[in-house]
């Protein structure tokens, strides 16, 4: 009789916790206004809300998932008529800027990890395919089933295929870096 007790006990003490967290925390008004926004209490009180056209929601759980503006939307600020803002990237402010010369020691600092990388990269792949000899490479002593020869040429293969798209993002990030 212990046995079933105890889930039935642990059960009822599970559902008393919860109860009691749910009338601890305070219920939140949830307010539609128009242009399908919505707020809650937090943001407004009932005045503000009537004054702004808002209605009521009762016992609808509300879920925002918080998107992003279409991408040919305009700021706000640039919408305003701010001309700072108007442009294709936003002002920073003068604390923020980076001075001329730490940006290109910066640039430089990048090029050069880019280009060692590069170099890297670029002895590795000639490594590869030394190794892969045209898609012919040599056998091992473990490889007496064929098909474990082809799944490791095929495996050389593709390893090829990424390390050339690899030296292709790096060529890529070399070519965006200031000369």
């Amino acid at each position: 009789m212990t046995r079933t007790r105890l889930p039935c006990l642990a059960l009822g003490l599970v559902a008393a916790v919860q109860l009691s967290l749910a009338q601890a925390q305070p219920s939140t008004v949830v307010y539609k206004c128009p242009g399908n926004v919505y707020t809650s209490d937090r943001e407004l009180n009932a005045k503000q809300a009537e004054v702004k056209g808002c209605k009521v929601i009762e016992s609808a759980p509300i879920t925002v998932i918080q998107g992003r503006a279409p991408s040919g939307a305009r700021p706000a600020s640039a919408a305003a008529g701010n001309s700072a803002a108007a442009g294709n990237s936003a002002a920073r402010p003068p604390e923020a800027r980076v001075d001329p010369g730490a940006q290109r020691a910066r640039d430089s600092d990048s090029r050069r990890i880019l280009e060692s990388e590069l170099r890297r990269e670029e002895e590795r792949l000639a490594e590869m395919r030394k190794e892969y000899n045209n898609g012919e490479p040599e056998r091992q002593g473990n490889e007496r089933n064929y098909q474990k020869y082809l799944d490791r040429v095929a495996e050389m293969k593709s390893s090829i295929a990424r390390k050339e798209s690899d030296i292709a993002a790096i060529k890529r990030e070399l070519a965006k870096l200031p000369s």
